[in-house]
């Protein structure tokens, strides 16, 4: 999990430049854009809309669904920009979680006035 801590601090502290520089309210799709470009800037691997495939009784579904952005192949970041963060934010992140094998997410609501108050981390079999 050491790993998956340092990447999540590194994104965190991404996350704030661009909060600061952008300030909150703009859609999701932006938030990822620009902060798929702050982690990359900083020599941080990252992919954006990564398909995950989901199995259903032993058949196979290619893209079961998307994730905002997967982070050194081990970290998941699901954005919003939302007025306010609600449960199945948080559920929805873990099952991606779940689905993946991927220990560690970050939920981050840039629609927050204080980014600080829209970062949640959410872990799966800790």
């Amino acid at each position: 999990m050491g790993k998956e801590n340092h990447i999540s601090r590194l994104v965190m502290d991404a996350a704030f430049h661009v909060h600061s520089a952008l300030g909150p309210g703009l859609l999701e799709s932006v938030y990822e854009n620009v902060l798929a470009y702050e982690l990359a800037r900083r020599e941080i691997r990252v992919e954006r809309q990564v398909p995950v495939a989901v199995t259903y009784e032993g058949k196979t579904f290619d893209e079961g669904f998307r994730a905002d952005l997967v982070v050194a192949d081990s970290l998941i970041v699901e954005l919003k920009s939302v007025e306010k963060v609600i449960p199945v934010h948080k559920k929805q992140l873990l099952t991606y979680l779940r689905l993946s094998g991927k220990k560690l997410g970050l939920l981050i609501n840039f629609g927050e006035s204080r980014l600080k108050d829209g970062i949640f981390r959410v872990v799966n079999g800790l």
